[in-house]
């Protein structure tokens, strides 16, 4: 029989080996690194990959471990949980994924959360408080105009938009114009915009923003979904935070509904303690189907950039195509090619088609696609097009879709990884249909 030291005394818990993050000093790569960065096998029974932590609470060494975990997750100790404590907190799933997302920005930390929109939402009620001003690019994905406009402002909350394009003079007027209204305590970008694709100058933004509050500055926060995390880092150009819809491409299958944050730790343990309040984590099934996506994040991408290359130099010139909205085709000495040129390492495979006619030209396109999928959405293996107008951005106000060119004859296509010349086949045909 065992001794009594053997039956009472607390067990050790292993800890996970420290990751490798270089070899003979080169840095490894994101795409290396997500093949095992964040998990030890000798924790999960030598298992090669992650598996699935389906349980909504986790069992403490002893009640001071306990304690002090509830410190981290309260925020009366700073510096976050220092273990697993309850599945609204954190989990094992979630924690390596945080970890994996991080990697692709180089980002001090990274929170996932149950959807984009909640991520947006999340951060927003962590930083901004009851009759603030919001200063944002325009245009917004509809949702999130929405949740500013109609859901804080019945908080008081005031906001004012500038254009995507704006330069610096026009965006130092608008904040100029937002800091008489109230406290400015957030600035929200989008680029590429959504839908018009058009680019947002980030660095002129922190300009405006750094002269214009020395000392308080409020955060800096971009959504990144259409170009990122592989093709635009816009931690790099001055942003505080980087949001995602990992709906999209790091998801990348169209099967699950996520979103994510990256930046610097004392900015994201401000939004932790309200996602810990509010729990709108993701759960585990997804951020294992995540860490799944993202080992083959950096080959989807590229094949669907480069096939959208092939199938926007199609559209360009057709005779019922009025204009292509794509990345590769900014004008050179152009205001939108200088923000490309500084900000962005490929065009993306989401772009802005604008035929010639208005909504019945455009449904006639869509209804006629073969292989290319009528839905709305983007980032995934297949093929997708919808009407922004009559789909995403109908409750918009009119008047506000013709200021931002959302108009009728708008068709948005998400290039996926089948082959680039089906792909045109389709298109072909479908514009034969007009």
């Amino acid at each position: 029989m065992p001794d009594e030291a053997e039956t009472t005394a607390v067990p050790h818990r292993r800890r996970p080996k420290p990751d490798i993050l270089a070899i003979d000093n080169r840095r490894l790569q994101p795409e290396t690194l997500m093949m095992g960065h964040g998990f030890d096998p000798a924790l999960s029974e030598g298992s090669l990959k992650p598996p699935i932590f389906l349980t909504s609470t986790f069992v403490f060494e002893n009640a001071a471990a306990g304690k002090r975990f509830f410190e981290g997750i309260t925020g009366k100790r700073p510096g976050g949980a220092e273990g697993l404590v309850y599945s609204r907190f954190n989990g094992p799933n979630q924690e390596i994924l945080e970890d994996r997302l991080g990697v692709w920005e180089d980002a001090e930390d990274a929170l996932v959360f149950s959807s984009g929109m909640s991520a947006i939402a999340t951060v927003m009620l962590a930083l901004v408080q009851p009759g603030d001003v919001i200063v944002h690019s325009a245009p917004l994905y509809a949702a999130t105009e929405t949740l500013i406009g109609r859901i804080l402002g019945r908080f008081g909350v005031k906001w004012v938009d500038f254009p995507a394009g704006a330069t610096r003079e026009e965006i130092d007027a608008k904040v100029e114009e937002a800091r008489k209204l109230g406290r400015v305590s957030l600035i929200y970008l989008e680029s590429p915009a959504n839908p018009t694709n058009a680019l947002v100058d980030v660095e002129a933004v922190k300009g405006s923003r750094d002269a214009a509050f020395p000392h308080e500055k409020p955060p800096i926060v971009i959504d990144n979904t259409f170009l990122g995390p592989l093709w635009s880092k816009p931690l790099q150009q001055g942003a505080d935070l980087v949001l995602y819809s990992l709906t999209k491409y790091a998801g990348g299958h169209s099967d699950l509904v996520a979103g994510g944050a990256v930046g610097g730790k004392t900015l994201i343990n401000t939004i932790r303690m309200m996602r810990n309040t509010i729990g709108t984590i993701t759960d585990p099934n997804t951020a294992w189907m995540l860490l799944r996506s993202l080992e083959t994040l950096e080959l989807r991408m590229s094949r669907a950039g480069e096939n959208a290359a092939k199938v926007c130099e199609f559209f360009r010139g057709h005779e019922k195509v009025e204009s292509v909205g794509y990345l590769g085709f900014l004008e050179p000495g152009s205001r939108q090619r200088d923000i490309y040129d500084r900000h962005c390492t490929g065009a993306g495979s989401t772009f802005s088609l604008y035929l010639k006619g208005g909504e019945a030209e455009s449904f006639r396109f869509l209804d006629a696609l073969k292989i290319a999928k009528l839905a709305v959405s983007l980032g995934g293996t297949e093929t997708l097009a919808s009407h922004p107008a009559g789909m995403t951005h109908l409750s918009v106000p009119q008047e506000r879709k013709d200021a931002l060119k959302i108009g009728d004859n708008l068709v948005r296509i998400s290039v996926g990884v089948e082959n680039a010349d089906d792909l045109i086949a389709d298109f072909n045909q479908a514009l034969r249909a007009i």
